[in-house]
């Protein structure tokens, strides 16, 4: 995962143990979902809504949590107008085959340039020059 890109919600499997004088005398299992808005924080439990404080305080009496969803925010694109810089930028290095180029140096498929974040249009313009031996 991208350190620079948060989750907008988040859901975990939260195994707790329960014990008396080293004797198990219960088992649970939740499935806590907490979720970021314009306006806070959203829990829930099992399904059911709940406060953020009790979510948080299931998830911190786990003995074991298992992320089992996310989503992810969307990071920020670089936009048409620096896309654009960018294929003139690579076109007058002497590549043809932007889009390729762009997959290969981020090892994914890339439709757009303008669909890249920052992170990865700096990424491009490096390998790119690398590729020709030059600093960029």
């Amino acid at each position: 995962m991208n350190p620079t890109t948060r989750a907008t919600t988040r859901t975990w499997a939260a195994h707790t143990t329960y014990r008396e004088c080293g004797v198990v005398t219960g088992i649970s299992a939740h499935v806590v979902t907490i979720t970021r808005t314009g306006t806070g924080f959203e829990a829930t439990i099992d399904g059911r809504t709940a406060s953020v404080l009790d979510a948080d305080r299931v998830l911190r009496a786990a003995d074991r949590l298992e992320v089992t969803a996310e989503v992810l925010e969307a990071a920020p694109t670089i936009g048409k107008a620096v896309a654009c810089a960018l294929h003139r930028e690579l076109g007058a290095l002497g590549y043809k085959a932007h889009y390729a180029l762009a997959s290969e140096a981020l090892e994914r498929e890339i439709v757009s340039l303008a669909a890249l974040s920052a992170d990865d249009a700096t990424t491009v313009r490096s390998y790119a020059y690398g590729q020709l031996g030059l600093a960029a």
